[in-house]
C-alpha cells in the first residue's frame, strides 16, 4: 500500500476531529452561539446558517448541527411538537461524529441537553407540549478562544 493510499484510510469521524483543531469559531457562529444563549433561537439559526454557508470542510457539519438545535428549541418555544421532533432527528447525524469539545463548544453537554429535551417532549407528547418546562432549554457551553480538541 502506498503512502497516498494509507493517508486516505481514516477512522470514522477523522475529518470531524481534525476540523476541531483547525482554528477558532467563525465570527457568525460565535454570534449565533451568543444569540442561542439569550434564547433568541430563530436569530441564532440565521447567524449559524451564515457561518455554515461560508465555511468549507467538516466544520460545516458542526455549524449545521448546532443551527438545527436552535430550530428545535424555537419549535419547542412555539409549542410545535412535530417540528421539534423533526429537528431533533435532523441534528443528530451532524453532531454525532464530533468529539466532546470542538472549537471550544462543549458538544458532550449539548448532546446531553438535547437528549433531555427530547425525552421530555416524548413524555409530554403532542398534546402536552404546552406544559414543557422551558428551563430545560439550556445554553450552549463554549469558549471563544479554545480551538483545540480535548477529547
Amino acid at each position: 500500500m502506498t503512502n497516498s493510499q494509507q493517508n486516505r484510510i481514516r477512522t470514522p469521524g477523522f475529518e470531524h476531529k481534525q476540523s476541531c483543531s483547525q482554528g477558532p469559531l467563525h465570527p457568525q457562529a460565535l454570534a449565533g452561539l451568543k444569540l442561542f444563549n439569550h434564547g433568541d433561537y430563530f436569530e441564532a439559526h440565521e447567524a449559524l446558517e451564515l457561518a455554515w454557508r461560508v465555511e468549507s470542510g467538516s466544520v460545516r457539519d458542526l455549524y449545521r448541527g448546532v443551527l438545527q438545535v436552535a430550530v428545535m428549541y424555537h419549535h419547542v418555544k412555539r409549542n410545535n411538537f412535530n417540528g421539534a421532533i423533526k429537528m431533533y432527528q435532523r441534528c443528530q447525524p451532524w453532531l454525532k461524529p464530533f468529539p466532546a469539545i470542538c472549537r471550544g463548544i462543549d458538544l458532550e453537554d449539548l448532546r446531553n441537553n438535547i437528549q433531555a429535551v427530547y425525552a421530555e417532549l416524548a413524555r409530554l407528547g403532542p398534546q402536552g407540549i404546552s406544559f414543557f418546562n422551558q428551563a430545560l432549554l439550556l445554553p450552549i457551553k463554549y469558549s471563544e478562544f479554545e480551538s483545540t480538541d480535548q477529547s
